[in-house]
Parts: C-alpha cells; sequence; structure tokens
C-alpha cells in the first residue's frame, strides 16, 4: 500500500519534486471541510494552522513539521503519534537575525530610521542622550556617541544547541568574550555551564541572547529577579520563544529604563493591539519573523522528504523528538 503523505496547501508545486517517488502526495487546506487520511502529515508551519486541522486528520502515525519547535505538537496528537522536528531548517535565519538584533540595538538604527522618516537628522544627538541614560554614564563624551561597538562585549549565551552554535560562530567573527549556558554543564568540546548557574552568570553579562527550547523547566526562566541580577543597560535578546520571559517584568524592567531589549517572540503572541510592551523605551520588536527567509521552505522541505524516504526504506528517523507508543 502506497504511503501517504499530508502537506499543507501553500507549499510551492516544485517543491513537491524532493518527495521520492513511491508516496501519495495529499494536499491538506488550512481549513478543512472532511476527513483527511494520511500515515504521515507534514504541518503547515504556524501552530494555529495545524491546531485547526488536526481534528480532520485520521490514521496519522507521523508526524513531521517544517519547524524546530514542537511544544505545541505534542499535547494535540497524543502519544500514538511519532513526532519529529525540522532541526537545522532556522539555524542561519535565526541567528542572522540574532546578530542583526544586537548590532541593530547598539548601533542605534531604530533613532537613525525615525530621523530618516522625519527628514532631519538634527535629533541625531538624542544617540548621546539615550546611551548616557541607559548607561547612568554622565561624563562627557567629545565627540558625542552615535553609537556603540559589539567588539568586546560579554556575551551570555543561553542555549547550546544547533542554533546557539549557529550564533556563536558568527559572532566570533567580533570578537566578544562568550559564556554558554544549557541544561547541563560540560567541558568538551567547549566549556558549557548548567542553567542552574544562570543568576550568578548574569550580572557580569553586557548581552544575554536567549536561544533554547520553551519547556516546562524553562517558563519564565527570566523573571523580574533575573532582570534585576543583569547589569545596568544590558541587552536581553530572545531569539527562542516569548514564555521564556516574563512579559510584566520584562515590561517594568524595561519602563524603569534598566535593560535594553530586542525580541522576535513574545508572551502573548501574536502580540495584541495595546499591549504595553509596544510602547516600551529600548526595545527592538520583530513579529516572528527570524526563521522566515526564501531559504526556510526549500531546506524545511527537504528535511521532511528525506524523512519520508527513511520510512520508505525502512530506516530509522531522525530529529526524533517523541516516538510513538
Amino acid at each position: 500500500m502506497m504511503l501517504r503523505v499530508g502537506y499543507p496547501k501553500g507549499l510551492a508545486p516544485d517543491l513537491l519534486g524532493l518527495f521520492p517517488a513511491g508516496v501519495e502526495l495529499v494536499e491538506v487546506p488550512s481549513k478543512p471541510e472532511s476527513p483527511i487520511a494520511v500515515d504521515l502529515w507534514i504541518p503547515a508551519p504556524a501552530p494555529v494552522l495545524g491546531q485547526r486541522t488536526w481534528p480532520w486528520m485520521r490514521g496519522v502515525k507521523t508526524v513531521v513539521t517544517l519547524m524546530a519547535g514542537t511544544e505545541w505538537l505534542m499535547p494535540l496528537v497524543g502519544p500514538e503519534v511519532t513526532v519529529c522536528n525540522a532541526a537545522g531548517a532556522h539555524n542561519i535565519s535565526t541567528a542572522e537575525w540574532t546578530v542583526t538584533a544586537v548590532l541593530g540595538v547598539l548601533k542605534y538604527l531604530p533613532l537613525y530610521r525615525d530621523l530618516q522618516v522625519a527628514g532631519n537628522w538634527k535629533g541625531r544627538s538624542e544617540a548621546s542622550r539615550q546611551y548616557a541614560a541607559i548607561h547612568r554614564d554622565e561624563r562627557l563624551q567629545f565627540p558625542p556617541v552615535l553609537q556603540e561597538e559589539l567588539h568586546g562585549k560579554r556575551v551570555l549565551l543561553v542555549g547550546h544547541g544547533e542554533i546557539g552554535k549557529t550564533i556563536e560562530g558568527l559572532l566570533t567573527a567580533f570578537g566578544v568574550e562568550l559564556t554558554r549556558v544549557a541544561r547541563t554543564a560540560r567541558t568538551e568540546p567547549v566549556v558549557v555551564h548548567a542553567v542552574s548557574e544562570l543568576d550568578a552568570l548574569l550580572p557580569e553579562a553586557e548581552i544575554v541572547i536567549l536561544i533554547l527550547p520553551h519547556t516546562p523547566e524553562s517558563d519564565k526562566l527570566i523573571g523580574a529577579k533575573q532582570l534585576g541580577l543583569m547589569r545596568q543597560g544590558a541587552l536581553l535578546v530572545n531569539a527562542a520563544r516569548g514564555a521564556i520571559v516574563d512579559t510584566d517584568a520584562l515590561v517594568e524592567a524595561l519602563n524603569a529604563g534598566r535593560i535594553r531589549a530586542a525580541v522576535d517572540v513574545t508572551d502573548p503572541e501574536p502580540l495584541p493591539e495595546g499591549h504595553p510592551l509596544w510602547k516600551c523605551p529600548n526595545l527592538l520588536l520583530t513579529p516572528h519573523v527570524a526563521g522566515s527567509t526564501p531559504e526556510f521552505s526549500p531546506r524545511s522541505v527537504k528535511i521532511a522528504a528525506e524523512q519520508v524516504g527513511r520510512l520508505l526504506r525502512g530506516e530509522k528517523l531522525v530529529n526524533v523528538v517523541k516516538a510513538g507508543v
């Protein structure tokens, strides 16, 4: 019997050619109107669409996502279904967003963009005022401070999976002092501190980058206590999941002028109109776009197609997050 593979409607037709022969490809609409029977399901790369589609799916034994995160999927499909993620699909795009966000804040690009829109550079001295305020540094600066340097900054990288390692590779060129944190400590091939040491490491960091999975253990890992431990003017970068940071505590810290932040993810998400985070100072905010590049779909679909090939050949799947029982 031919393996039936359900794929999300909207996938570019040329990408379907990546799948091996010997499968029946079944297009799954975003709003199904009748049950759809498949053996392997590839959900749309948006949790809300997957959650809407799942009640119509029948016979699914394996789910292969197009994303690295699967926390939304695990409780949805239950224990019987094997779940595989698309580890590697987001490495480059997310790492590039992270470094770009860091540089954007340090180079005061939001301010200069505002001045460009206004059509007047007279307000550029605001950069010096922002620098003095966030760092509590009232010393005379001549010439005025118009940007900051990344070189030599002490960076705390919280999460050292594949994306974290890619971020580290990009940051190396900037001559930063990097400290790594992961769930468990290790010394090979590089020194990585355990997350239990996080509170002790935060006060020394000038930049804190979050790129770890959202789990019960990491939920609100960065709360009021941790934000309070960060040094004055430190930059918090969240390229992971919004719920890893306590949003109320972040709003308070930003409004108090204690820290800066650049976040691609929020809790709640999408961020509702009128939410106080929108108007916080010292914040660079993007709408969960770090993984969204033209290269994402070909890369992630190729990973899914390779998984289908393994099933056809009777080989073990890779990137298994949860094996079905």
